[in-house]
């Protein structure tokens, strides 16, 4: 008998959702995902991101501002 997988590791998150978690519009994200800098999966006509995708994609955005 063969392993049963998960069918979907995590959330998956609509364009919306994560433009509003990100305070950034529809389009920007858009355009990461057309850039290959958000990674997403198609669904029908649009398309969901990986909540884990989205932690990477931050993390490695992340910033430290020294001095100030």
């Amino acid at each position: 008998m063969a392993d049963v997988q998960p069918f979907v590791t995590g959330a998956l998150l609509t364009v919306a959702e994560v433009a509003a978690g990100m305070r950034v519009s529809n389009m920007t994200v858009y355009r990461l995902i057309k850039s290959g800098e958000l990674p997403a999966v198609r669904v029908g006509k649009g398309y969901r991101i990986r909540g884990s995708e989205l932690q990477r994609f931050l993390e490695e955005r992340s910033v430290q501002v020294e001095g100030g």
